[in-house]
This record gives C-alpha cells, structure tokens and sequence, in this order.
C-alpha cells in the first residue's frame, strides 16, 4: 500500500513539473516592426520665428543613426554640415547648426531612412523636422519623375534641385551656387517630391552628384533640366532626363610609351574617329611624321612617330579654336613592334566580320598575298576595311553553313608604320548551321520621326548585340542572330550621324531622345519572330521590377517544394 502510494505522489510531482516546465518555457515574444516614435522636440516641429542654433529630438525608445551622408537632406541647404550627436544610441538626437539662417526661411530636415530604433533597426521613414525663421511654414508642393536620357535605369540617389530665378540668377549659378530647395530620390529610383516651397519662379535641375556638394561639375555628374522656368504653386508632374554632357577638348602633357610612341591624354572625348584633332610633332622647327590613333579603354591618344635620337619634342595640338602647345624630354625606351592578333578564334558568326588587330598601325595592305579558301579548297571573294583609329583590319566574306575557311597572309600582306612586315599568318574558321541562329522581324508603330537608330541589346543595355538603321522603314530584320535575349532601343537620330548624342545645359540642349521597349525577346536556335514595337509606350522600371519579384517569388516555391 505505501509502495503504492509513494508511486502515486513520484506521478503527480512529475506531471506538475512538466506542466510548469511548458508554463515557464521562453518565446522570445513578437517581433518588433514598430519605428521609434517622436515624442517631443524642443523647438516644437513647425516652430516658426526659428531664432536658435540647437535641435533636441526626443524619441520614445533608443535610436541610432544610419547613413546620414546620403539620407539626410536639409533644404535649403547649408554651407556647412550641421553638427548631429550622439553618434552612439540615445533616446534623443540634437542638431547644432553652424551656420546663419537665412530671413522669412523654411528649412525642412528630411532624415529619409537614417534614424533606427536600436533593437531590430526599424526605420522612422522620411521623418522631417520642419522651422521657419520667419512667422509661418511654407506649405507648397512639387513633384516629378527622373529617368536616364540613355541608359535602361536610372541612377538611385539623384539630387534634385530648384533655384530662384531672380534678378541675380545666371545660368552660371548651378556651377557655383547653392540652389533655395533641394530634394533627393534616395533610393526610389524614379520619383522626387519637394514641400514647403513658397511661390515664386525657379529653374529645376536634377544632379547625379557625385561630389557631394550641390553644384554642378559637368567632369563627374550627370544633368537633367527643363529649360523653361516653373512657377509654383503648379499641378504640374515634371519629367527630367539625366544624361553626362560631353566636355570641351582638353589635353594634357605628353607622356613618353615607349622608344616609338607618345600618350596625349584628354578630357571631354569627341568624335575623334571623324574629326581627330590636329596634332603636330616637332624636333626643333622639323616636322616629324605622325599617326594618331586612339588608346583601347582609355581617355588617351597615341601619337606614334619614327624613333629619333633627341633630348626633347614639341607637340601642338589644335581643334576649331583649341590649341594647347608643349615641351617635354624624350628617352631612350624600348619600341613598340608589329603584333598582329585575330579577334575570332575557330568559329565565326554570320554577322561577324574576321577582325585583325594590330598593335602598331598599318599602313599598306598587298592582297595579291591574301588568301582565302572554303573546305573545298575554292577561293572565296572578300573586302577589306581598315579602322586606323582603332588599329583594326576587318576583312568581309559570304559565309556558308557547316563551312570550313582558311586564312593565309604571306610574308608583305601587310606592312606598319615602320616598315615592319607580318611573318607568314594562317587562321581557321568555321561555320555552323543556320539552325543554330535565329531571326527577329521587328514592326515599329507610332514612330515620332527618322531617322533611327535601332539596337538589339542585352537585358542591361550597356551591350549592342546587333543594330539596324531607318531613314523611314518601319519592318526591320534581324536575321541570324546568336540565341540570347534582347531588349529593343531606339535611338531618334535628329543631327543624323548615325549615333547617339548627349546634351548640353548652358546651349539648353538636350540629349537625342532614346526609347526601351519594356518587354524582352527570347531568341532560341531555329526561331523566327515576329514582334511589333509600340514607340508611344514609355519603358516603366517599375513593371520589370514587379515582373522580377514576381519570378523570384515563383522560383522560391520551386525550391521549397523540393
């Protein structure tokens, strides 16, 4: 009995703390996804006649700040950063201005995402702390959108800015002046949003900054403008386009390559294929022979000159109204020599053309000693092409499918600037099926004007797989095409140069309008489509972005489910 009962007591102890153990067990609890809350500030948000220097904003648990370089926007702006502590976590935030505050002024303190609470870095989102040195707040609006005049997307972080046309403002003031009310995209990508602006006329421009310092340096930032004023207050919803100007000619000192050749670095690139600057070498009063050609990858010509024995050169250059003159040393380096290498290898692509590069410039071509045979060992017909500017030799053939060709260049076929001639050169290419390509008809509707530019690129942008050109066609084929997906763009080529133009803000111009359709085409092996194209439907980003999100999401359930 007692055996019994002492089982029956061990029972009840043990089902006691079991039922405790699951009563006192730790959860964790929820998760906090609140942002911190202002509870005060002193001066009061909104204060008006604003005559102090020191913000204090008291927040209802303990924040930290993220960022403040890009997320905190003060407009107008200030000459000097405001003095913001502590820089550890804190239930409050004080701001020590340093500078003087303008008259009748509302400056608005607009935090973006930077003020966090401590524990699980919840944003207090756009949060502004907004004063007036004068008796009230400005309360008017403006918004807009920003895109990029070339580029598929647009850069996140874009300055936007508003200045007074007044009796002292001049075009010139973006490059040295602060603007009255400035604003930021942040991370949108697309939109802006100025508020408690006064009315009144002002120029809106938008700066891809990168300096930094709310002025316009056309060596580092993109513009976008309107080139008429706006007054506000307006319901208007404003467009601007980015895009890089490009700079005026300007060189710099010579800088020796080698025994043979000399960089003349640049800033502000030209169409220097077309029109290259002239450049005059000279030992003493004698003028020395020159080629000039560009440097791949780089903001640089080189001169190449026959090697002389001297101590130093002088060089002129000269474009329209440019002229710069230089001295500089010469030494006694090694020289550059005749390399010739084949850009294709094995195989080559029906819209491909056999490219030779060559790593001094040309200058006779012998093609009694240029040859070229199939499989069959007939002799195929071909042109040539030489690029001086980019040291390149394109030869041109018909290709057949599941071809074989053969490329022979005897000793002579091709001689350089001095007088250096290629070895014996033989290269092998072959083809594959027209299966193995495929083919795109584009239809163009509601086309504004021509003529056109229009490229086939990758999903990006930056890389032209394949370009057409319409002085008035509106049915374009691209035949023979590697399988890939292609993005179309359209350039509307109004100066008619066959390429794209940028624009430039003190000629208030701006650049040739670009146009991205918003769907991509996927081009396999063996397929031929037929896609129509509608230029009066701008590209959104935001439909791809939601179309991507809505992809990985899919792909996420695809992987889960295994």
């Amino acid at each position: 009995m007692l055996k019994n009962t002492l089982k029956y007591i061990a029972f009840i102890i043990l089902i006691s703390m079991i039922s405790c153990a699951k009563r006192g067990s730790i959860t964790g609890g929820l998760k906090d996804t609140l942002p911190p809350v202002l509870i005060s500030s002193i001066p009061k948000n909104f204060s008006t006649d604003f005559k102090g220097n020191t913000i204090t904003l008291n927040f209802d648990e303990y924040v930290k700040l993220k960022n403040t370089n890009k997320q905190l926007i003060i407009s107008p702006p200030l000459k000097n950063e405001p003095l913001i502590t502590p820089t550890n976590v804190s239930k409050f935030i004080k701001i020590q201005i340093r500078d003087t505050l303008q008259p009748n002024t509302t400056y608005s303190f607009n935090f973006g995402q930077a003020i966090t609470d401590n524990n699980e870095g919840n944003p207090l989102n756009q949060f502004k702390y907004v004063f007036s040195t004068g008796p009230y707040i400005d309360s008017l609006k403006l918004s807009g959108r920003i895109k990029d005049s070339y580029g598929k997307y647009v850069d996140n972080f874009v300055s936007v800015m508003l200045y007074e046309v007044n009796d002292k403002f001049k075009d010139s003031t973006i490059y040295k002046e602060f603007p009255r009310y400035i604003t930021n995209t942040l991370d949108s990508m697309r939109t802006f949003q100025f508020e408690n602006l006064k009315e009144g006329k002002y120029l809106l421009v938008a700066l891809k900054d990168k300096g930094s310092n709310n002025k316009f340096n056309p060596k580092d930032d993109k513009i976008g403008f309107l080139k008429n004023y706006i007054t506000i207050p307006t319901d208007s919803v404003y467009d601007l386009e980015l895009f890089k100007e490009t700079l005026p000619l300007k060189v710099f000192k010579p800088i020796q390559a080698s025994g043979n050749r000399l960089y003349l670095p640049y800033e502000g690139k030209q169409n220097f294929k077309n029109s290259k600057p002239k450049v005059v070498l000279k030992n003493g009063n004698e003028v020395l022979e020159t080629i000039i050609t560009q440097f791949p990858k780089k903001d640089s010509l080189q001169v190449w000159y026959k090697p002389i024995k001297v101590d130093s050169l002088s060089m002129e250059v000269e474009k329209g109204s440019y002229n710069k003159k230089f001295s500089f040393k010469i030494k006694a380096l090694k020289k550059d020599t005749l390399n010739i290498k084949a850009l294709q290898n094995g195989q080559i692509n029906f819209r491909e053309r056999f490219t030779l590069e060559t790593e001094t410039p040309l200058v006779k071509f012998d093609k009694s000693k240029i040859t070229l045979i199939n499989k069959d060992s007939i002799a195929v017909p071909y042109t040539t092409e030489y690029d001086e500017f980019d040291q390149k030799l394109y030869i041109d053939f018909k290709k057949e499918p599941l071809d074989k060709y053969s490329f022979t260049f005897l000793p002579g076929a091709l001689t350089d600037f001095y007088e250096k001639s290629n070895d014996t050169l033989s290269y092998k290419l072959s083809t594959k099926e027209y299966a193995d390509y495929g083919n795109i008809i584009l239809t163009l509707k509601n086309v504004k004007r021509f003529p056109i530019i229009v490229e086939l690129t990758n999903k990006k942008g930056d890389v032209v797989l394949a370009e057409g050109y319409s002085e008035g066609a509106t049915t374009l084929e691209f035949n023979l095409l590697q399988p890939d997906v292609f993005t179309v763009r359209v350039i509307y080529d109004d100066n008619k140069n066959k390429q794209y133009d940028t624009g430039s803000f003190l000629e208030k111009k701006y650049a040739e309008e670009v146009f991205y359709n918003q769907e991509e085409f996927d081009v396999r092996a063996n397929w031929d489509r037929n896609e129509t194209i509608d230029l009066s439907i701008p590209f959104n980003p935001a439909v791809e972005k939601k179309e991507d999100d809505k992809k990985k999401k899919e792909a996420e359930k695809k992987r889960k489910a295994f």
